[in-house]
């Protein structure tokens, strides 16, 4: 069964948020905030579908708060309707200038609530199915280049925050071209289905992330895990794709298919960069693959706080 959408609520009066809770809670999951700066960093947890929020509160208010939601990658394409007492025109004008997709003034209409909320919900479901496509390879069905660097991004960002580690892995399919070479690109393409679906099926965590990097090369994106946890998953992931028992006559192994893999694990600092850590996931996988192929070598990463 499909999750309910997940909608923040936002405002620093008990009694409206009461109100919106009795109004939507049946259809939806809530969750709330009574100030910007509480709701900022629940936003960014909660991860909801759409958010209701008041513009006047104490300290942050609506409009500063939906500004930097806005900046914040995790956020940024979060709908945000305003329910606010301010209802001049000119205060629904900033509001929308701020990024919000909709106004609502108080005393609002609860039928007009729910109506606003489902039809926000629906654009946002349709927009999210968009997005997915846009970012599926088209011949393994995996994650494409372009969602893997999003996530890379958004996830690191959540790991420095939290100071926990997080693992990559460059994965490479040994000898690939002579494979193309010798047994034509349509068996090509159906080596790499085989090998994105074996290595899919490694994976029981939600948020680890593999994709397809380009050619025959695959990476892997795992959020929370340490040196051991990312080694483990590398020789499960290598003797998967060895078990296919996939023929290769050109290969050095057996005269199989196999994978070379590069592990790069670091608890990141503010500092870090993007493109430094795929370098050294990189240079673990030419490590496997001057190590014979068919193998993993890990790189555990010190970084300056």
């Amino acid at each position: 069964m499909e999750e309910a959408p997940k909608i923040l609520v936002v405002d620093d009066s008990k009694l409206n948020i009461r109100i919106l809770k009795e109004l939507l809670e049946d259809q939806y999951r809530l969750a709330v905030a009574y100030s910007g700066e509480e709701a900022l960093d629940m936003a960014v947890v909660f991860q909801p579908d759409l958010i209701l929020l008041d513009i006047v509160m104490p300290g942050m208010d609506g409009y500063e708060l939906c500004g930097k939601l806005k900046q914040h990658p995790v956020t940024a394409d979060t709908p945000v309707i305003f329910i606010t007492a301010l209802n001049r025109p000119e205060d629904e004008a900033k509001g929308l200038e701020f990024g919000a997709i909709d106004y609502i003034s108080k005393p609002f209409n609860p039928a007009v609530v729910k109506a606003r909320v489902k039809n926000h919900i629906e654009l946002k479901r349709h927009r999210d199915f968009l997005k997915r496509i846009s970012s599926i390879d088209g011949l393994t069905g995996l994650a494409n280049r372009r969602r893997f660097d999003e996530y890379f991004e958004k996830e690191l960002l959540r790991a420095v925050r939290n100071k926990q580690p997080i693992s990559l892995m460059m994965l490479d399919v040994d000898h690939f071209k002579a494979y193309n070479d010798h047994y034509g690109h349509l068996a090509g393409d159906e080596c790499l289905k085989a090998i994105a679906g074996a290595l899919t099926r490694c994976l029981h965590r939600p948020g680890d992330l593999i994709a397809r990097y380009g050619g025959e090369e695959f990476v892997c994106l795992l959020p929370e895990t340490g040196a051991l946890g990312a080694g483990h998953l590398a020789e499960t992931m290598r003797e998967a794709v060895w078990k296919l028992n996939m023929l290769h006559e050109y290969a050095t192994n057996d005269r199989r298919v196999t994978i070379s893999i590069g592990v790069l694990t670091l608890v990141p600092s503010s500092a870090v960069r993007l493109e430094e850590l795929i370098w050294n996931a990189d240079e673990m996988l030419y490590e496997a693959k001057r190590a014979g192929r068919n193998c993993w070598r890990q790189r555990v990463l010190v970084m300056e706080s």
